[in-house]
């Protein structure tokens, strides 16, 4: 288990013998997995344990979504 990257109180690890396709595992008040890239070349939520529903917990997967996109180039060239 690799972290490659920490923001927001979130934590994106990868591991290394993983699976196809590329994706991120977001470790923070919940967990999350999030495909680095969807079929609309997007990244993509696979599933979501333990984030808070609501307002917070949308924000809280939308901010994990939000840096995923951002650091997507990053991260896939790391998987």
């Amino acid at each position: 288990m690799v972290t490659v990257h920490r923001e927001a109180g979130l934590r994106f690890i990868i591991f290394v013998d993983d699976h196809e396709p590329a994706h991120v595992h977001v470790i923070g008040d919940g967990t999350a997995k999030i495909n680095l890239t969807g079929p609309s070349g997007e990244p993509e939520l696979v599933y979501n344990d333990g984030f808070k529903a609501g307002e917070e917990g949308d924000a809280d997967r939308g901010r994990a979504a939000g840096v995923s996109a951002g650091e997507m180039e990053r991260i896939s060239w790391l998987n």
